[in-house]
This record gives C-alpha cells, structure tokens and sequence, in this order.
C-alpha cells in the first residue's frame, strides 16, 4: 500500500519533502509532479526501482530513463556539455524541457542509450520537484506517468492512488497535472535537434536546426 502526501504545489511542506526523500532513499518508487506532467522515480543505482518502474510501464530495455536534476552543475556531472549546449541549458533551464546530451561515465551503463552514450536530463521549474531534488542531494531516475495503453500522462493524484497504491511506495499530491510530457531536444556533438514536441515551446530550437 503508498503513501499519500498532500504537498503544497507552491511552498512544499519541509517535513513531507524529507519523508519523501527517505522513501526515496530506501529504495522506493515515487509518484511527483514536474512543470510538464507527473513522473514515476528512483534513485539512481536502485536497480530494483528501476525494474518496478519497467513493469508499471511495460517499457523494454531499450527505453531511455530521465535524469532529473535540480540544477545546471548537477547536470554536467552527467552530460558533456559543449558551449553551444551550455548556452542554451543556461536559456531554458529550469523548465519543461528534455535535453538529450553525451554522457558523462558518471552514468549507469543501464540508463544510457544502447548504441550511441546519451542521456536525457531535465531540470524542472516545479517547486515540489525541486525541493526533492535539493533535499535528496542527487539525480532522480524518471519516466513520464504514462501507463500502457494510454498516450497521455495520469493527472488527477486521487485517479493515481486508486490505480497504483500497490505498485509505489508514495504518490505526492501537488494538484491535478499537465496532459503533455516536456519537450525532447537534442544536443549532440553541436547539432540541435526537436526530437519530440511537448508543453515547452520548440521555436528557440526550431529556429536553430
């Protein structure tokens, strides 16, 4: 059975964001909103967790995970960030983009891309998020809340408790969700590329492939 915490979308309660982080810190699976749509995360190097969040969304192997990182100096401990990429990481983070980038050896060999060393990394804007991400002090593994068979994200927390209280150890409550994941671009080996469109605007990269 989950927990459930109602956290204020706005100003996190500290005492429910550090139980959060201790589940998180047990290995557990957890249910947060982001500034696109809710995720379903762990911690890296828990790959139990990972392999839960496989089943809940019946992703293959070959399906790449996020890291979701609280800030750009976390980020670069993962990703080869070129001057082109820091320019633009430094514009559009935080926000609700996705940006695919070269990984550092910092990264599990299970999150990467099988044949070409990227990874996806994002740094949300959503204070919940980023009251996580600062008490954990690390990266959360992360996927958009999509289950099989649906092409959206859930959004309503009260539809996600009923649905998955025996498949994660904590849903948080920040309000209902966005319906689109963020935005995927790419930024490798100096070429800016739209991989998918979502609720961050494309146009400053459109401009630029």
């Amino acid at each position: 059975m989950s927990q459930f915490f109602q956290v204020h979308p706005e100003n996190p309660q500290a005492r429910l964001i550090k139980q959060a982080v201790d589940i998180i810190k047990s290995g557990g699976v957890i249910v947060y909103p982001t500034d696109s749509s809710y995720a379903v995360g762990c911690r890296i190097g828990e790959k139990t967790a990972v392999e839960r969040i496989r089943r809940l969304r019946r992703l293959d192997d070959k399906h790449n995970f996020t890291l979701v990182c609280s800030d750009l100096s976390q980020l670069g401990l993962f990703a080869k960030v070129d001057t082109v990429a820091f320019r633009l990481l430094k514009t559009y983070t935080p926000g609700p983009y996705t940006f695919i980038l070269n990984a550092t050896r910092e990264v599990p060999r299970m999150l990467l891309h099988p044949k070409r060393r990227t990874i996806g990394l994002r740094v949300p804007a959503h204070p919940i998020a980023q009251a996580l991400l600062t008490e954990l002090g690390e990266p959360l593994i992360s996927s958009s809340l999509i289950l099989p068979g649906e092409s959206l994200p859930m959004s309503a927390p009260h539809h996600m408790r009923q649905v998955l209280e025996h498949h994660v150890d904590l849903i948080i409550d920040g309000g209902f969700g966005g319906l689109e994941a963020s935005t995927v671009i790419g930024l490798v080996n100096d070429e800016v590329e739209v991989i998918r469109v979502g609720c961050g605007d494309p146009a400053p990269f459109a401009e630029l492939v």
